[in-house]
């Protein structure tokens, strides 16, 4: 399997889907979400969706806690919910039908249509696909230690990235389990599980339980 966007996500299941036009790898949108969400958000339906602060487009059909901050740019689709003490810091699309839950942090992001990280998770630098779960306290880890360029281990290769800080790309119907972290650079294949308390890095293929990194058992053979 490439690596490749068609590959990896389901574009009629996002808002963003007009955000990975003429791009070659996934990756190289998170440079571009910013830009994206201010153009995109001044062309959304008055009737659908209300700017409720500079750069803060929020679906009317959206449900935003009282204790959630977010802050923009930020389009926040339709029967979204953010949750107690929610943490949007900017530059983020959270799909239709999408919970971001308590003490969740998001940055630089974007959150297909029913993504769910409901729970103590951080998303930074990252994409989720369609349905997309993360379990209590999962997380992406965007930036390596020496703080030096990310390269994906792919087929025996090293993919550079010519970026700093990138979580994740997570393929549709990913289940992640609680308290994992992926590291930077990390790209799941869709219909995949992954266990809880594992630390995963490079690329995984689509319809893998991963255990540990020595142990991925393929759906599809099992």
């Amino acid at each position: 399997m490439e690596i490749s966007t068609n590959n990896l996500l389901s574009l009629d299941n996002t808002i963003a889907k007009d955000l990975f036009c003429n791009v070659e790898m996934p990756w190289q949108v998170l440079s571009n979400i910013s830009d994206f969400i201010l153009n995109l958000g001044k062309k959304l339906p008055k009737e659908i969706y209300e700017e409720i602060k500079e750069g803060i487009w929020v679906a009317k059909s959206a449900k935003i806690s009282k204790t959630a901050f977010i802050n923009g740019p930020l389009i926040i689709d339709e029967n979204a919910e953010i949750r107690h003490f929610a943490y949007i810091r900017g530059n983020a699309i959270v799909g239709k039908n999408a919970v971001v839950g308590n003490s969740t942090e998001l940055k630089n992001a974007v959150l297909f249509d029913k993504v769910q990280v409901p729970h103590y998770n951080y998303v930074g630098d990252s994409i989720l696909g369609y349905k997309v779960h993360f379990g209590a306290g999962s997380i992406t880890s965007n930036v390596k230690s020496d703080k030096s360029i990310i390269k994906i281990s792919y087929n025996g290769e090293r993919i550079d990235t010519g970026l700093k800080k990138f979580g994740a790309i997570v393929g549709d119907n990913v289940e992640i389990g609680c308290n994992a972290v992926l590291n930077p650079g990390t790209i799941i294949g869709k219909n995949s599980n992954i266990y809880p308390l594992t630390s995963v890095r490079g690329f995984i293929k689509p319809h893998s339980i991963y255990k540990s990194s020595s142990a991925i058992v393929s759906k599809v053979e099992k």
